[in-house]
This record gives C-alpha cells, structure tokens and sequence, in this order.
C-alpha cells in the first residue's frame, strides 16, 4: 500500500493531538469494519474554531485524516468547516488508497458531530410558563415561576412544597434555614 509523502507526515507527525476539557462540542464515530475510533473535539469563539483537537485510534491513514482534517477546519467559520467533506481530506492529503477511503469519511463526520454537540449546546430551553397568568410575585414559585396551588402551598409546576415567610410573608421552599427573599431565619 503506497501512500503519499503528506500522508506519512500527519500520521508520523500528527497534529492537534489530545483532547480540550470542557470542550465546546464533541464528536465521537466509528466504522465497526475495519475497527477505527475518532473523537475530535472543539473550542469556538465569535464563530470561530479557535482549538481543534482529536484522539484516534486505528490505521496510519485514520491518523492521518484526523490531523488533516484538525489542521483544515482550524480558525475557520463553523459554516466553512460544516463544508469540508471526505473527498477535500483526501485530496488534501494527496490522495488515499480506495480501501483507506472510509478514513476520510471518519474523520470528516467526526468534526460534524462535533459541530453539531456544540450547536446544541447553544440552544437555550425553553422557559417554564404557566398555563394561567399569574396576578403578583405572591403567586409565582420562586424557583421556577409556575403557579403556586394556594390552598395546598405546592408549586403547579415544580411541585415544590412551600410555606410563607414570617418576615415578608413571600413564598420560600418548606423547610429552608432562610427564606429566599429576605435572608430571615424561619
């Protein structure tokens, strides 16, 4: 199996080696039939793919392709590296033997599935709102805002227990050493 001089160089000398904790997205896949395992992870600022780093565990051209692909996505836009794909790794690397092929799909589905943790890191959930309005603070849990079920002293939607400060008279959790609002003693 021959394989060219920029191949041998990523997988005698890969970069971006290692893994980035608390990593902005991690992408982890794998190919059953012939044993390869990547896991690229990544660090994003203003849009930015600002750290790339990857772990792999297989044949020199699955190495190969995880350095590739770390060195093509780096400092780019996360719609420019969503654009790289199997065929640009291997072209960039000056070609792969057909049966090392799927290396490159390896290692360009793994920088988007680590693209795709960090978008869905970025989503915030949704907020809590109750199903009726509520009239005043007095009647929000101050945990999550849902409506409190007055005559039973229980949150609607948390179902948190709760009592009325002495000090303030607003809701705090049943049982807490202070109350949420004020700080009082109970």
């Amino acid at each position: 199996m021959i394989y060219s001089d920029k191949v041998m160089d990523h997988f005698q000398n890969p970069r971006n080696v290692g893994v980035i904790k608390n990593a902005d997205g991690v992408g982890k896949v794998g190919n059953p039939v012939c044993g390869d395992v990547m896991a690229f992870y990544i660090k994003v600022k203003g849009n930015h793919l600002v750290d790339i780093k990857f772990q792999t565990f297989g044949c020199g051209a699955a190495i190969a392709v995880s350095s590739m692909v770390s060195e093509m996505a780096m400092g780019k836009t996360i719609e420019e590296a969503l654009k790289i794909t199997n065929k640009s790794v291997a072209q960039e690397l000056g070609g792969l033997p057909k049966n090392k092929l799927h290396c490159s799909n390896l290692g360009a589905d793994a920088l988007h599935e680590a693209i795709k943790n960090y978008k869905e890191k970025q989503k915030t959930p949704e907020k809590v709102t109750p199903e009726k309005p509520v009239a005043s603070e007095e009647c929000c849990c101050p945990y999550c805002e849902g409506p409190i079920e007055t005559m039973e002293g229980i949150c609607g939607t948390c179902k948190v227990e709760l009592e009325e400060c002495p000090e303030c008279g607003k809701p705090s959790k049943k049982g807490e050493e202070k109350c949420l609002h004020c700080g009082a003693k109970k």
